[in-house]
């Protein structure tokens, strides 16, 4: 199916002109005379690129941009301007046009600029099909979930958003995305529409903690002199997710478990209970039976909060999760970085894969926003790669060896030699040297098995 362009000008010679030569391009075209007509037809049609004249009767070509992004934040727009209004244009470009003419432009200008403007929304739409729709920035759509591990966790997950009030446990390593999962079961939950209060315990000193929960009474110490809310409260008919609860005092579970019991806190210096109605979701990366073990976390706390426990495999553990999540960071950080990235080169791929990731998901997400940042390229390769990950490519006589094993022909010694040899020169640049010593013979053996291939 044809790029759908719509063209706006008041000029009817320009208009009949351009219309003809993107015709002949294979575009499908529509043609409007004014900025009224040109909205109408945008919200009729849906057209993919605009081309659009600054200078119009009625409505001004910038507000049909402003208007066009307000609702299809999507189309993109190209302007078409004199060139004694070329402030115009920048404040055009700023609104979000892709890209401005001058008047009068060749013809070869104006196709390689709406050539250029459908490439970037071509990979917009090929990014986009990697990703779910998604009712907001934090719904179950955003979660990668290639291996069976994690297509199990989002199919638990789901079904407990759906449970307004039951208490979910999430564990698992640092940076595996537990944060993503409690916003993600709090957005398709039946209290969607209330507030999601993020607390996160190891980053508030205990003296301060229990203020910000439960708030205070005026004269609860010596610099209360008005009574505060606490983030409980703020809460009410919403979610609270508890991040790092592990880290929370013994003095403050008590006081926790005493609101997921019947609902109700005392604010400091306060002597009327306080009724709210919250679900809390927990999330830790500490083993909590060993912190009850030790006397580090109240068992009565644990049981009430392990309703639904759910853990989250260490990103080493769902190999197959790896590339799904590289190129979806990748869609992200082409529109923050302004990139172009299109894939993932196979070597590069097979590195991401085999390497470790001791800092989970978090490491990942990282190392393609460094990778995107520092390099203006199509594809992440291999040498874009940290050292650290770059070791774990296999090299070519690994390789050889797979194949020969998965072949239901097996060569014969000699041709195995052969190519055993003719991989070794491949991974060292053909650098005979350096092969010889990888093959463990003098550089003048290899020089004669060479020259009797």
């Amino acid at each position: 199916m044809p790029f759908s362009i719509l063209i706006v000008d008041d000029e009817i010679l320009t208009l009949n002109n351009l219309k003809k030569f993107l015709e002949r391009e294979g575009y499908e075209i529509y043609v409007a005379e004014t900025g009224e007509k040109a909205l109408e037809i945008t919200s009729r049609i849906k057209p993919d690129l605009i081309l659009l004249d600054l200078m119009l009767p009625g409505i001004s070509g910038l507000e049909v941009l402003r208007q066009v992004k307000e609702k299809e934040p999507n189309t993109v727009i190209i302007m078409m301007t004199a060139y004694e209004i070329i402030e115009k244009a920048v404040e055009a470009m700023k609104l979000g046009a892709y890209d401005y003419l001058l008047k009068p432009f060749p013809l070869s200008e104006l196709k390689n600029s709406i050539r250029r403007a459908l490439e970037t929304l071509s990979l917009k739409i090929r990014i986009q099909e990697h990703l779910n729709t998604e009712k907001g920035r934090y719904y179950f759509g955003r979660i990668i979930a290639n291996s069976a591990k994690m297509k199990e966790i989002l199919n638990i997950a789901q079904k407990v958003a759906l449970m307004e009030r039951t208490t979910v446990l999430i564990q698992g390593e640092s940076g595996t995305g537990k944060e993503l999962l409690a916003k993600a079961i709090h957005y398709h939950s039946p209290r969607s529409e209330g507030p999601l209060i993020e607390i996160n315990c190891a980053a508030i000193p205990e003296n301060l903690l229990e203020s910000e929960l439960f708030g205070y009474e005026p004269g609860a110490f010596t610099d209360a002199k008005k009574r505060k809310i606490g983030l409980l409260e703020k809460g009410n008919e919403g979610t609270v997710f508890f991040d790092e609860i592990g880290d929370m005092s013994l003095n403050l579970q008590a006081k926790l478990l005493r609101v997921l019991e019947d609902g109700t806190f005392m604010r400091l210096g306060g002597n009327k209970p306080v009724k709210i109605d919250i679900r809390v979701i927990a999330a830790t990366n500490q083993n909590l039976p060993t912190a009850v073990k030790e006397g580090r976390f109240r068992e009565d706390l644990f049981y009430r909060l392990n309703v639904v426990p759910i853990h989250i495999p260490p990103l080493r553990e769902r190999k197959e999760d790896v590339i799904p999540l590289a190129l979806f960071f990748m869609s992200e950080y082409n529109r923050e970085l302004k990139r172009s990235y299109t894939g993932i080169t196979p070597e590069a791929a097979e590195a991401l894969e085999k390497y470790s990731w001791p800092g989970n998901v978090r490491e990942l997400r990282n190392i393609i926003e460094r990778i995107m940042s520092l390099n203006d390229d199509q594809e992440i390769r291999y040498h874009h790669l940290p050292v650290e990950i770059q070791k774990y490519k296999s090299t070519g006589a690994e390789k050889m060896i797979q194949q020969t094993l998965q072949s239901e022909e097996w060569p014969t010694l000699k041709e195995l030699e052969e190519k055993y040899i003719q991989n070794v020169l491949e991974y060292t640049g053909m650098n005979k040297s350096k092969a010889a010593k990888i093959l463990g013979i003098h550089p003048s053996s290899l020089f004669r098995k060479l020259k009797n291939e």
